[in-house]
């Protein structure tokens, strides 16, 4: 019959999930599933809501990356309405994207993964979080509120609000940003370069004195996807859609538009996040990764110079320039961190970002629209059906999360299968806490295909085979 142990919900993610760790009868680790167990249903709920209402109403999806949908969707509207935006619109939707993924990461490494890695998988609970972060190292902790808050201050003042914010619209963006703005930004833009700089040094330090070795924690072969450029560099915004194997060797470089002929998408019983899989593979085996990690793995370089310089540095880490360790994500969020800083600075010192042409007229039809563009975690898809009135008919959105489900899941297996002893009636709090670690790595957004509302406890049981509840805890 065998035993379930439960984590319920994990905590300090973004969202509402849980894991399951399925023992067989001689109490050794079977199965592990992450459960997405709230319903989504966005998908539905935009059908006969016209197409110019999309990237407002689909940046709802999500509080934590809202710039992401909203610029996901407005890429899918233009081509609905066939609008060729001007270059300084897309200029300016870069520069808002820039800013989305710095606060994003900012907030993942900072205040969501760091007290594991700074306070150790063992800290109590009581001290393993921000808070406990501030009184250990309050520099560390400060660059994160300082660089979130840079990243969420250029949202503001392109969209009027840095959560759901307002710019981008089939057709361009509705307005430029304000010089004496982007000029306070700019004489920001070293300090903050300096600050990811010496965090990157610290998190190699970090990592050579953990207790776990980093290249082998929750690792296995994948694949990866993610934009590419046309150098094969970075890119977040557009691009061709690169998927290579666990060795680095490309199995597909197409249009994004196009990503149907390569990405299936299955359900499974058990959650409420669909299972995208690469076809040619099959569903056991087309097992990909998105994210910093994969996208670090799959590129030729990056355009911007420092960021450029830390990925060589990164990829001689290790025995193998492919990062297969999910410890590495964290890393890799770091370089693109980085990159986005470098990138911000270019763009404040374009003149179309104040004064160009920022949007162009539109005018429905029936038509599919693909957007496509890399959020902070990982390739974001919007796709849509539209009548001759642009009505949408039909809308199907992958996030980033879903790529990953398949690969978050044989991650936790792994380490549940190294960690987790079946004969014990009690999981230790360190145990829990490296298999919610897991799942942090991938700073999956469940709230993209979730919505909770109240308290969100972390609750455990612990079941016998024969049905009996041997051990329950809660901890808000």
């Amino acid at each position: 019959m065998g035993e379930i142990k439960e984590i319920n919900p994990v905590t300090r993610v973004e969202g509402h999930g849980k894991i399951s760790i399925h023992l067989d009868d001689d109490k050794q680790v079977k199965e592990a599933r992450f459960h997405v167990t709230e319903f989504r249903a966005f998908e539905k709920f935009v059908e006969g809501r016209v197409l110019w209402e999309m990237p407002e109403m689909t940046s709802r999806i999500c509080g934590i990356c809202p710039v992401s949908h909203e610029l996901a969707s407005a890429k899918a509207c233009d081509e609905l309405v066939a609008a060729d935006i001007p270059e300084a619109a897309h200029k300016i939707r870069e520069l808002i994207h820039m800013a989305q993924i710095l606060q994003s990461h900012s907030l993942s490494f900072f205040y969501l993964s760091s007290p594991d890695l700074v306070m150790g998988f063992d800290a109590s609970p009581e001290e393993r979080n921000i808070f406990g972060l501030m009184k250990k190292d309050e520099e560390l902790a400060n660059r994160g509120i300082k660089l979130r808050s840079f990243g969420q201050n250029i949202i503001q003042a392109l969209g009027g609000k840095k959560v759901h914010p307002e710019l981008s619209v089939p057709g361009g963006v509705n307005q430029n940003l304000l010089r004496d703005k982007g000029e306070e930004f700019l004489e920001k833009t070293d300090e903050l370069k300096s600050y990811i700089q010496d965090t990157l040094s610290l998190l190699r330090d970090l990592y050579e004195d953990m207790d776990v070795d980093v290249e082998e924690f929750a690792s296995h072969e994948t694949g990866y996807m993610g934009l590419v450029d046309e150098n094969g560099h970075l890119e977040f915004y557009d691009g061709d859609l690169r998927i290579v194997d666990g060795e680095g060797t490309i199995l597909t470089e197409i249009d994004p538009k196009r990503y149907d002929d390569v990405i299936g998408e299955r359900s499974l019983n058990w959650s409420y996040m669909k299972f995208p899989y690469y076809k040619k593979l099959g569903f056991e085996n087309g097992v990909y990764r998105v994210g910093p990690l994969a996208r670090l793995n799959l590129i030729d370089g990056i355009s911007t110079e420092l960021a450029h310089e830390e990925w060589i540095r990164y990829k001689e880490i290790g025995s193998k320039e492919i990062k297969e360790g999910s410890l590495f994500y964290h890393y890799a969020r770091l370089i693109e961190s980085l990159h986005t800083v470098e990138r911000i600075e270019e763009l404040l010192q374009d003149e179309d970002i104040y004064t160009g042409k920022i949007n162009v007229p539109t005018q429905a039809r029936e038509a599919r629209g693909v957007g496509v563009i890399e959020a902070p975690r990982g390739t974001l898809i919007h796709d849509y059906v539209s009548d001759a009135h642009g009505v949408i008919k039909n809308a199907n959105f992958i996030v980033a999360t879903g790529h990953n489900n398949l690969a978050i899941n044989k991650s936790i297996q792994s380490v549940a299968e190294e960690y987790i002893d079946g004969s014990h009636e009690e999981i230790p709090e360190g145990i829990l806490n490296r298999l919610e670690s897991v799942i942090r790595c991938y700073d999956p957004c469940l709230s993209c295909s979730t919505h909770a509302v109240g308290n969100m406890p972390l609750m455990v049981d612990l079941v016998s085979n024969d049905g009996r509840l041997l051990d329950s805890k809660e901890r808000y």
